[in-house]
């Protein structure tokens, strides 16, 4: 398959986006995550309200009902699929569905209180509760990534997220953001996938567009929280952690 037509056979279906490439590598940070082989992944709407704890048990039943009968990871989203959004460019494919309404802020001074998940100022509040907001983040890439390559993009796609929700909403992500990555075993090797190389520049490409697009999708009529109080739900990060150097880090540098 050429980079011009895409990654993925993308379909939308009773809410539920499912991205189809066969035989690929998959890895997941979302429910149930890790790395796996086959033919599809999943991006899944839940109704507002949503609690149900057999996350397993749910997705199977939606996935049954909307006819799509093969397993791979899913992600799910308090996020309707018409804000969903594709970007390609050159060997890469994302597609991203974005809401801000559990925004988890990571201010640098020590300024500012703990908000919990639930708006209420509880630390302890329950963090597992309905994906109300969520930015899922699905990127693939039509190159073999080697060992390390295809976690790495892990990272490069959630710093382009951050880097680009920072921007936009002052956040750089979300109380239950997730991303899934892929590669097709099948295509010409790439060795790395940082942000220097033609699948890494391509992926943190695709990310921003894909976000900046389905934020635009889901806050065309209202605007999204100015800060974690305006919100919902969100957590504001604001305990300050311990720092020192690692032991003998103090000793002259003798080579």
């Amino acid at each position: 398959m050429s980079d011009t037509a895409g990654v993925f056979d993308c379909l939308v279906r009773d809410g539920v986006c499912r991205l189809r490439r066969p035989e690929t590598r998959w890895l997941s940070t979302g429910h149930a995550g890790g790395e796996s082989v086959g033919p599809a992944a999943y991006n899944v709407s839940v109704p507002e309200g949503w609690a149900d704890r057999d996350v397993d048990g749910y997705v199977a039943r939606r996935l049954a009902d909307t006819g799509f009968d093969e397993d791979g990871p899913a992600l799910l989203t308090g996020v309707s699929m018409r804000h969903a959004r594709v970007a390609r460019l050159g060997p890469v494919e994302a597609v991203v569905t974005a809401g801000v309404s559990n925004p988890a802020a990571l201010p640098l001074d020590s300024g500012g209180s703990t908000v919990g998940s639930d708006g209420s100022g509880d630390p302890d509040a329950d963090t597992d509760a309905t994906p109300a907001g969520t930015v899922n983040v699905l990127v693939g890439t039509t190159r073999a990534l080697e060992p390390g390559a295809l976690e790495n993009l892990v990272a490069v796609a959630a710093e382009a997220k951050a880097a680009t929700l920072l921007s936009r909403t002052g956040v750089p992500g979300t109380t239950t953001d997730a991303v899934v990555v892929a590669c097709d075993p099948a295509g010409d090797s790439a060795a790395y996938s940082g942000s220097a190389t033609e699948v890494g520049a391509a992926a943190r490409a695709c990310v921003r567009d894909a976000l900046l697009a389905s934020l635009d999708s889901r806050y065309a009529d209202e605007a999204p929280p100015e800060s974690v109080s305006e919100a919902a739900h969100g957590v504001v990060t604001d305990d300050r952690a311990a720092v020192s150097r690692p032991p003998g880090a103090e000793r002259p540098n003798r080579s």
